[in-house]
């Protein structure tokens, strides 16, 4: 009979016992192999994301501070501060082994936000978190990339694999509870003693550099997520307040001969500083130029992003007012349409009229194009501007006839400029500046391969530009056609460190906020607004913003509205008088 034992009844004490022992072999496999509190864990991981997650505040503080002996106290008095900060925010999260794949959360959102931080030099705001939160696939895959992954490697990699590996010492929930508390409270009353110790430092720190509070990582980054999220939810459900009352076309559109055109295109991203029309180094707008245009070079946006500064500009609240609202209110478009004129938004941009084009007719740029002219014009659900040429004129011939002998203005929303793949908002035929940055990482490009980068995107729209005036002139007789140019917002290119937009507004760079505004006039509507060429380009340099669009339109198409304030009407002080 064998002597064999069956599998069953062989011992594997052995086998364990040299297994324990190769565990505790060394002094990081002996501190694995001891079972911690949760406690400690929250702890150990809030002083380590304090150290490898901000990155970005340690390099702004030390930018600010001047010599070491100024700087280094400051880091390392917010380094306390922001450890006892995130063990604050991962005691509510100390309970079990069940926490480790949300500690793991953590640490993956405090990766990616330093991440974009280190890239970009943006800052965690809630304005930023929700501008990022209505980014759709399209425009957020140009943000991902390998060195994304390699970044959140970095920083979460270790962490991730000690949590995996480390043992949660069970506890009842009431012990947990109380010694939670006492965390909470311990750590709380350290960063105030910190901060009150060093108040005399630290406050004109915090007051003169308002960033500081929103690099902060993760607790900026989980704080504007959940305001962005939640602070919806809990406010009342806003009214909307109609402007359009008394709205009615004034005395111009009783003996016209042809009704007015306009075409306003609303730009994205671009820089005033970068077009040649403004006193650019570079040729980068000859299209314009040749076609006479007035460009006004003094022009502030209403944000810094988007979502901020689109509905702020149709709006006839003005910025201080448009962003202390409570109620949501009827925009320029809605008075156009009121007054009886036919309005059209045609849309290049995947993130949409961010709610400015809800109630006229409103089509994306790319519907019912010819599929070789979308495959020439497109990537994907990505398109060129010149997409919003296409079908233009079946378009126009498909407004309502009775609003069209009147009057017609139509939108186009640009993809313009929008970063960070400037290479992709140029066709191959439009770059005259190379080389050019191809990587979504612009600090890895040279400053003079991205400047091309976003010249060839400005050349591109100039050129775009150039063919919508001249599709406007082809309308002649039938219409009086017009064209007016602003952009959304700025861009930043490097300097100061800065990528692209959406820096919270009070501390934002100026090439962020300074944008174009071109104007195009056909003669038949320079003398149907009887506005003097040579008065227009003496106020080239007057002080315009965003909030001067909504009343310069009304005034341009004589849209008579309660809402219509002359004082902002950039055209007003012109009109009158013969064209000259």
């Amino acid at each position: 009979m064998s002597s064999v034992l069956p599998p069953s009844r062989v011992s594997i004490r052995p086998i364990t016992r040299y297994a324990e022992q190769v565990r505790s072999s060394t002094p990081w496999a002996a501190w694995l192999s001891r079972p911690r509190s949760a406690r400690t864990i929250v702890a150990w991981l809030g002083v380590y994301l304090a150290i490898a997650a901000n990155i970005p505040l340690w390099r702004e503080l030390a930018s600010l501070g001047g010599a070491p002996s100024v700087y280094l106290p400051h880091i390392l008095l917010m380094a306390l501060i922001t450890a006892c900060g995130s063990i604050a925010l991962l005691s509510f999260t100390a309970w079990s082994r069940w926490m480790k794949p949300l500690w793991c959360g953590v640490v993956l959102v405090a990766a990616v936000a330093q991440h974009y931080m280190l890239g970009y030099r943006i800052v965690m705001d809630p304005t930023m978190l929700a501008n990022a939160m209505q980014t759709d696939l399209h425009e957020a895959r140009d943000l991902i990339g390998w060195q994304l992954l390699w970044h959140v490697l970095i920083v979460a990699a270790l962490p991730g694999w000690v949590l995996w590996h480390v043992q949660i010492v069970p506890m009842s929930a009431l012990r947990q509870a109380w010694r939670n508390t006492l965390l909470l409270l311990a750590v709380v009353a350290l960063a105030l003693a910190a901060a009150v110790a060093m108040n005399r430092q630290l406050a004109p720190l915090m007051r003169n550099n308002v960033q500081l509070r929103y690099m902060i990582n993760p607790l900026a980054t989980v704080y504007s997520a959940t305001t962005a999220v939640v602070r919806p939810l809990f406010k009342r459900s806003r009214k909307l307040v109609p402007i359009t009352a008394g709205a009615t076309l004034g005395p111009s559109y009783a003996a016209q001969a042809r009704p007015p055109l306009l075409v306003l295109v609303v730009g994205e991203t671009a820089r005033a500083d970068h077009f040649g029309l403004n006193g650019y180094s570079r040729d980068t707008t000859p299209a314009l130029a040749a076609r006479k245009v007035l460009s006004w070079r003094q022009v502030q946006s209403c944000g810094t992003n988007t979502l901020a500064s689109v509905p702020c500009m149709f709006s006839s609240l003005g910025k201080v007012a448009f962003e202390a609202r409570k109620d949501d209110h009827e925009n320029l478009l809605d008075v156009l349409q009121a007054a009886g004129l036919a309005v059209l938004w045609i849309d290049n941009q995947p993130g949409g009229c961010k709610g400015v084009c809800d109630r006229v007719p409103h089509a994306s740029a790319s519907e019912g194009v010819d599929p070789a002219v979308r495959q020439a014009l497109c990537d994907g659900d990505e398109c060129l501007d010149d997409i919003l040429l296409q079908k233009i004129d079946a378009r126009l011939a498909a407004m309502p006839e009775a609003r069209r002998s009147k009057g017609v203005v139509l939108v186009m929303h640009q993809m313009g400029s929008h970063g960070p793949a400037y290479y992709k908002r140029s066709s191959a035929d439009a770059k005259r500046f190379v080389p050019e940055c191809r990587s979504h990482a612009l600090a890895d490009c040279s400053h003079a391969e991205l400047v091309n980068g976003f010249d060839n995107s400005i050349a591109y729209t100039d050129r775009f530009l150039g063919k919508t005036i001249d599709w406007l002139k082809s309308q002649s007789s039938d219409f009086d056609p017009a064209m007016l140019y602003l952009s959304d917002h700025g861009e930043s290119l490097g300097e100061y460190g800065l990528f692209l937009h959406g820096m919270p507004y009070a501390f934002a760079p100026e090439v962020q906020k300074h944008v174009p505004m071109i104007l195009w006039t056909s003669e038949g509507m320079a003398r149907r607004e009887r506005l003097s060429r040579a008065c227009l380009e003496g106020e080239l340099d007057r002080p315009l913003t965003h909030d001067n669009l909504f009343h310069g339109v009304l005034g341009w198409m004589d849209v008579k509205s309660p809402a219509y304030r002359p004082a902002l009407d950039q055209f007003a002080t012109c009109r009158g008088v013969e064209a000259g």
